[in-house]
């Protein structure tokens, strides 16, 4: 293995499979099918801009489309070959003894090129977001004659990462990109892209999966929630990345026990919310504190949506739906949990950044959703 391919890769969830390595892509045919009709009618937009939230599918949908195009004969399919040509194709499938599927898994396709955030080699860390070092590679790629007539991929993840200096670099390959060229642009924020960008590219709009779709993509990365199935599919939103990490990270048992915990309000356990700080957000545990943090903002949106249409289906954690209904019996309730959530959260993050205590961020936390528990059973009693 090459010192480059032992770098981490920013488009790759951790545990799981990269993208490019999975055989299915689950929930998104009607995605599949808009670009299929495109490519056999001839009108094959030269850029795509593949959007939906995190964890979705999307860059799976964008290696499955790259490797298709990469296998397709040279010349163009609509007039070679005549009344002899072959029939048209119905998936993007690309049978694993076709030449362009290894040489796509092993990142040695001459015909793609990968743009996403680099590694920087003196901080030991990948950069946060794409530089336009990285999308000048973009004139060197396509100066470079395609193999006998074929395709020329590009595939930007995140394209919402680009600073923007490589985002108006970008923007010229997509003003005049060559001949058999396709720019496939990853967004999981496609409002954050420049307005020139999003103009020139058509949208294959990705949603969240269902569960038994949600079922299948784990099964292709090798997970099983088992028993936790259910909460993994609450907590996870549709996305098969949030649901890797929760199950990576133990996800659905801290969630049980913040529920637990804060869902105690107004009389919070201090020593059981103490541990809980403790245990999640040590100066040395970022990526705990990370998890504690999303499933904090997890928690207090589910809290606020309690009290306007109901206890979330399903739970969860066991107990969730009588601790959120408890907190937030009406309207009332959920203005003030979206109003503490407008507040707290922001807090959170900007304590976090600027390299306050961890645990005490989470105690003070703990004690203002306190205080705002303490108001609204005042009020509804």
């Amino acid at each position: 293995m090459s010192d480059a391919a032992a770098l981490p890769e920013p488009d790759r969830t951790e545990g799981a499979p990269h993208p490019r390595d999975a055989a299915r892509l689950f929930g998104h045919d009607a995605a599949e099918a808009a670009f299929l009709d495109a490519y056999n009618a001839g009108r094959l937009h030269h850029g795509w801009l593949i959007a939906g939230p995190n964890g979705v599918g999307k860059a799976t949908l964008a290696w499955r489309i790259a490797r298709f195009l990469l296998a397709q004969p040279g010349g163009d399919p609509h007039t070679v070959g005549g009344m002899f040509a072959p029939d048209p194709p119905t998936t993007l499938d690309v049978p694993a003894t076709d030449p362009a599927h290894a040489l796509v898994a092993a990142g040695a396709h001459p015909g793609l090129l990968v743009i996403r955030r680099g590694y920087d080699p003196k901080r030991k860390r990948l950069r946060a977001v794409i530089t336009v070092d990285e999308t000048r590679r973009l004139h060197r790629f396509f100066g470079t004659h395609a193999t006998e007539g074929g395709w020329r991929v590009v595939i930007v993840d995140a394209a919402d990462e680009m600073n923007v200096n490589a985002a108006n670099a970008l923007l010229k390959a997509l003003e005049e990109p060559p001949a058999r060229a396709l720019l496939l642009l990853v967004a999981h924020r496609p409002s954050a892209l420049l307005p020139t960008i999003r103009s020139r590219c058509r949208m294959l709009p990705l949603a969240p999966l269902d569960p038994a779709d949600m079922a299948g993509a784990l099964a292709q990365a090798g997970f099983d929630p088992g028993r936790d199935a259910a909460a993994v599919a609450a907590l996870s939103g549709g996305s098969v990345g949030a649901a890797v990490r929760l199950m990576a990270e133990d996800g659905v048992a801290l969630y049980a026990e913040l529920n637990a915990v804060l869902g105690a309000a107004p009389r919070i356990d201090r020593a059981r919310l103490l541990k809980l700080a403790r245990d999640n957000a040590g100066r040395d545990g970022d990526g705990r504190f990370e998890l504690l943090a999303r499933l904090l903002e997890l928690w207090l949106v589910r809290l606020a949506r309690t009290g306007v249409t109901g206890p979330p289906a399903p739970e969860a954690a066991t107990g969730e739906a009588e601790t959120l209904a408890r907190l937030a019996p009406d309207t009332h309730a959920a203005r003030a949990w979206a109003e503490a959530a407008a507040t707290l959260l922001p807090r959170v993050r900007q304590g976090r950044a600027l390299n306050l205590d961890p645990a005490g961020l989470v105690l003070d936390t703990g004690l203002k959703i306190e205080a705002v528990a303490r108001g609204i059973l005042r009020q509804s009693a």
